[in-house]
């Protein structure tokens, strides 16, 4: 729980309710070293990066808002066929790295929204496949 000898919030940052919640904000917040990336992505702006996610065209692309997670967040986002057979975008694993600050919304929203731009793009699924090898053109 977030004490008056806190640290402060971004202004935009709103803490999650005790109990619904598991993103460990309070740990972060109490440690001077921690990486505290996450905490700028405020509620608009992880509006704009679920519609950037969402208009993704190209695997390529993709790669590269991962990245770019991981620069400006300091979050790891992987995606890979899940362990077992895949027939639709339900068959990946896409995860995030764990990483205190970010909310449990926030960790379901991001994949939600890569399935979404996969389902709309499958020509991106086959290609992360392919990357896995799973298609055999290697």
């Amino acid at each position: 729980m977030l004490t008056p000898s806190s640290p402060p919030l971004p202004l935009n940052r709103k803490v999650c309710p005790p109990g619904a919640c598991d993103c460990q904000l309070e740990r972060l917040l109490d440690d001077e070293r921690a990486d505290r990336r996450i905490l700028l992505l405020t509620k608009e702006e992880e509006k704009r990066l679920i519609a950037r996610i969402e208009a993704i065209g190209s695997y390529v692309e993709l790669m590269r808002v991962g990245q770019r997670l991981e620069e400006q967040l300091g979050v790891r986002l992987s995606i890979a066929p899940g362990p077992n057979e895949v027939r639709t975008v339900r068959g990946f694993a896409i995860e995030l790295g764990p990483a205190p600050g970010l909310c449990r919304k926030t960790r379901q929203a991001i994949p939600a929204a890569i399935r979404r731009c996969l389902d709309n793009h499958p020509e991106i699924a086959f290609a992360i496949l392919d990357a896995h090898d799973l298609l055999g053109q290697r």
